[in-house]
């Protein structure tokens, strides 16, 4: 007898840095966590390197390359909102090329912010995955009771 096992979709979320400031995007037009700050990120395409990901993911959004040797992982979060999923969260503070807004039809603004002075409406999954960054929480779960 052949078993189904359960999938959930995986993302990559990127945190560049300038010094101790990042670089966030305003979601518009998605239908998902529209008017909120998030970073670049996105699903992964099957097939495909966590580190590749978020390198495609810096071209789409930004317009920028990385090196994957500029590029660490510097979180994990297993995460349930609407359904079930897992993110990774990486970092670089170098890349070639200009940070340009590469998807203006789902993203209104590129805004870079220090980490002390995060808006408040910060995505909260991205804004607990920032602290777990600077406080060096490797791993975390978010979601799972009302507290998040």
């Amino acid at each position: 007898m052949s078993r189904k096992w359960f999938t959930m979709p995986a993302a990559v979320h990127l945190f560049l840095r300038r010094g101790n400031e990042l670089l966030l995007l305003r979601r518009f037009n998605t239908g998902y966590e529209d008017g909120n700050y998030s970073v670049p990120a996105g699903h992964l395409d099957g097939g495909e390197e966590v580190k590749a990901a978020a390198i495609r993911e810096a071209k789409e959004e930004c317009g920028i390359d990385i090196d994957p040797a500029d590029l660490d992982v510097v979180g994990v979060m297993h995460r349930k909102s609407t359904d079930e999923r897992i993110d990774f969260f990486l970092t670089a503070s170098t890349w070639s090329g200009e940070i340009v807004n590469a998807e203006p039809d789902k993203c209104d603004e590129l805004r870079w912010c220090d980490m002390d002075d995060l808006p408040a409406n910060v995505i909260p999954y991205v804004r607990q995955a920032i602290h777990n960054y600077r406080v060096g929480k490797w791993f975390d779960s978010f979601g799972w009771d009302e507290q998040g």
